[in-house]
């Protein structure tokens, strides 16, 4: 059902056409970059935190970690990850398909600049099995996104 609701999300923007499914599993930025066909860096995942008892998203690039000293400053508490049961509960979707589309309402949306230097980047959908191709300005149009932050490590610039 997950995969439905974030289609059907980004059919009403206009986006649907661009979602892909695969036979083998995306769940894991590796996997994912191996379906998709390009560099794991280009995999906008999507982190599920849980601030002042709601969820929190936040896409970054495959390749960037949580700076825990950056989160904290950001989101003035220490970073904690919603579980697996908290994220079905709380964002809609399942751990391996958790994108920012079609989400349930109150939760949050970030964009990690992380994301800022590629022209095309592929979330997932829904499901553990599917991921759409996006550029950064889509991805900023259809994610409902609050604002862009700087809570990760480990990327360089291209």
């Amino acid at each position: 059902m997950s995969f439905e609701k974030a289609k059907a999300y980004l059919d009403k923007k206009g986006l649907g056409e661009r979602v892909q499914t695969f036979e083998v599993s995306s769940a894991t930025v590796e996997l994912a970059a191996k379906a998709v066909g390009c560099e794991p860096e280009r995999i906008a995942k999507t982190l599920s935190f849980l601030v002042d008892g709601k969820a929190v998203l936040i896409l970054a690039a495959g390749d960037a970690k949580v700076d825990n000293h950056k989160y904290k400053e950001t989101f003035h508490t220490k970073a904690k990850m919603l579980s697996p049961d908290q994220v079905t509960e709380l964002v809609g979707h399942q751990i391996g398909g958790v994108c920012p589309f079609g989400v349930n309402e109150g939760v949050e949306v970030y964009l990690d600049e992380s994301l800022k230097r590629f022209p095309v980047v592929y979330p997932a959908c829904g499901s553990p099995n599917s991921a759409v191709k996006l550029t950064v300005p889509e991805l900023e149009s259809c994610s409902g996104y609050l604002s862009w932050v700087d809570v990760c490590k480990g990327w360089q610039p291209v």
